[in-house]
């Protein structure tokens, strides 16, 4: 996910945070510190130099590409983190294995009163009681495409197959998005584990491989606003950023329906700065501080106060951005599958990519 590398890099730099390459570090401040562990440009830097100024609490910060490579360092205890932002599933599964630690909500004022109740109630998906995380960043995964470049309708999954956009196809090089797209296509759930249905949509996504250009992350964001391509998978939030770049680009959530998404705020069990977790994910919940994220990243916000300070009304009323999910079908979320469920997806994405 998300984008603006080098640009927030060099604002790190500048608002003097400390960006390293592993959690734990020294460097208090004059109440100490907060090690921060979150995803690649998902911040405004200028929120975190607010922070400390406000507080007098040291930002020791740190970036992950996928879950996948921030599980293992939280799990091992390696890297010493205190508070850390994980996708739905990911938090299931850090919940499973007792590695976070209860929040205390009476030290979350803004947290309680920000966030929109639907939040909270999607969040039950994978933290049951509400007890382990704070919704931070929401979205769907979709279809954007070239207005120039794609004539017909984008209404389904079924036109990342079509012959005609051979060459000008992107994909998500990601497991569990790869297989929801070939999942929601065929009318299955995209957190099954059954083989039989498996086993159709690898083979749908062995079909498709000869017409997609490329399997990226980060990058269908530029190749899109660029042109170089008809037709991408993509979170929401990039879309809405690709649009300001490119007025020629739209955004369509299939039919067959497709995965809603939420990134949360947790705190791990070995944190060793709790007091000032909670305070910097309140701190996150503020309305204020929520909308200037919001306005960086350009990923939906769960706080609802925050969606009200929106001046833009085209965007405030934006259906990629704050979406009525009433009207889609088949709206899922992602949930931990397991050792032996991670272990037949990795086993068949294999498959995929080396056929």
């Amino acid at each position: 996910m998300k984008k603006r590398m080098l640009s927030i890099m060099a604002a790190l730099c500048i608002t003097c945070v400390t960006v390293l390459s592993g959690c734990g570090a020294s460097g208090d401040g004059k109440n100490g510190q907060v090690i921060v562990y979150n995803w690649g440009e998902y911040i405004d830097p200028d929120t975190i130099a607010m922070f400390e100024e406000e507080t007098g609490i040291k930002v020791i910060y740190d970036e992950f590409e996928t879950n996948e490579i921030m599980y293992p360092k939280v799990e091992t205890g390696a890297s010493l983190c205190d508070v850390v932002c994980p996708s739905d599933y990911m938090i299931q599964k850090m919940i499973d294995n007792d590695l976070l630690a209860e929040l205390d909500f009476e030290k979350l004022p803004n947290a309680k009163e920000n966030i929109g109740a639907q939040y909270w109630e999607n969040s039950k998906q994978f933290d049951a009681e509400n007890k382990y995380s704070v919704p931070y960043c929401w979205g769907t995964v979709g279809i954007l495409y070239n207005k120039t470049m794609v004539e017909e309708p984008v209404t389904s999954w079924s036109i990342l197959w079509d012959e005609k956009y051979a060459d000008n196809i992107l994909m998500q090089d990601s497991v569990r998005d790869a297989f929801m797209v070939a999942l929601k296509l065929n009318g299955y759930s995209m957190n099954t584990t059954d083989e039989a249905e498996l086993e159709t949509a690898m083979q749908a996504l062995i079909d498709q491989k000869p017409l997609v250009q490329a399997y990226v992350i980060d990058e269908v964001r530029d190749k899109m606003i660029g042109g170089e391509a008809a037709l991408g998978v993509i979170y929401s939030g990039e879309a809405i950023y690709t649009q300001r770049e490119n007025s020629d680009l739209a955004y369509v959530i299939p039919e067959e329906g497709t995965n809603i998404w939420i990134d949360s705020w947790v705190v791990p069990k070995n944190a060793p700065n709790m007091e000032n977790a909670h305070i910097f994910i309140d701190f996150m919940c503020r309305p204020d501080i929520a909308l200037k994220n919001f306005e960086y990243i350009t990923y939906s916000t769960p706080n609802e106060a925050a969606k009200a300070l929106i001046e833009d009304d085209d965007i405030r009323n934006s259906s990629i951005a704050f979406p009525d999910l009433s009207q889609y079908n088949n709206l899922e979320t992602f949930s931990y599958l397991g050792e032996e469920g991670d272990e037949l997806y990795n086993e068949l994405w294999k498959k995929v990519k080396s056929n």
